[in-house]
């Protein structure tokens, strides 16, 4: 297998920083699949370092009093509980670089075909309130900037994350140029969903085979509906058989077979990708890496 050294990488050095060990979401996995692929070749001059947004560039899908308040540290006690996460100055700094990361991600892909970003996918995140350990939508803000500035005519966002995209489906929903699709766990995280555009909820359970031919057909059907100028492409990969905060069933090879249908599918078909890594929850932090770098290693053969 040969490997593309101008697959544009998208990281920034603050995505990971000192944070509880204990804690349910392993900060430190950015830099661990950062690590993992400068170890495994995948880093050769082909990382590009993201600015931090502004509060002002975000208010295209958030709230400002949310997104004030939520900088300064400021919301109350049971909005910040529903995010998850305690407040740092540092929390802040990677969380508005995270987004203007997918943004870059989303602009190399339309030059490049293709882009990675290592890290993205806070798909939990609604307009005036933050959940399930994300603050800031990074999809939404990134659809969104792109019609804005007439970059692309249209966007699908496609969501494999085993949760489903709550927060992109409720900022989106009356957006008429992106369209988003949600696979997910039906009966997990969260157990209020939001309406997609299309929403495909799974059984507990679900194997490979099932899932892989259910994830091929609509892609196709999508693109060929939508001839999206872009694919936002979200690969959780909590869609493991052993995953923290999963149900699915799906092998590491069902992993490496999703994400390589998915970028296959696109690269024929001419629609440029850009992809986000999602969830992944591990109590071992280089298997989490190693799962998460899956998406790397499958568009480096793009």
């Amino acid at each position: 297998m040969s490997i593309n050294p101008h697959l544009p990488l998208v990281y920034h050095p603050n995505y990971s920083f000192e944070f509880d060990p204990n804690h349910r979401f392993v900060m430190s996995k950015f830099a661990d699949l950062y690590q993992h692929l400068v170890q495994t070749g995948y880093v050769n001059h082909n990382i590009f370092k993201p600015l931090r947004a502004s509060i002002s560039e975000l208010e295209k899908v958030h709230c400002s009093r949310y997104l004030h308040q939520l900088n300064q540290n400021t919301l109350d006690e049971k909005a910040s509980r529903r995010i998850g996460l305690p407040w740092s100055e540092q929390l802040m700094a990677r969380t508005f670089i995270e987004a203007q990361g997918t943004l870059l991600t989303a602009q190399l892909a339309l030059k490049n075909g293709i882009a990675c970003h290592l890290a993205g996918g806070t798909h939990h995140a609604h307009y005036d309130f933050g959940s399930g350990f994300c603050m800031v939508n990074d999809l939404a803000y990134t659809a969104a900037s792109l019609i804005d500035s007439g970059d692309v005519t249209n966007v699908l966002i496609f969501d494999l994350d085993v949760h489903q995209g709550d927060g992109t489906a409720a900022i989106l929903q009356h957006h008429p140029y992106i369209f988003t699709c949600s696979i997910h766990c039906e009966k997990n995280f969260p157990f209020r969903k939001s309406q997609s555009d299309l929403d495909i909820g799974l059984a507990i359970g679900m194997q490979d085979d099932a899932y892989l031919a259910l994830i091929e057909s609509t892609l196709r059907s999508l693109i060929a509906d939508l001839n999206p100028s872009l694919v936002l492409y979200d690969a959780g990969v909590d869609i493991w058989q052993h995953d923290g905060l999963g149900k699915l069933d799906i092998s590491w090879q069902g992993i490496e077979k999703r994400d390589h249908t998915v970028l296959s599918v696109c690269q024929r078909l001419g629609v440029p990708v850009a992809t986000v890594i999602g969830g992944g929850y591990d109590k071992d932090p280089q298997r989490l890496a190693q799962r998460h770098s899956i998406v790397v290693q499958q568009a480096a053969q793009f």
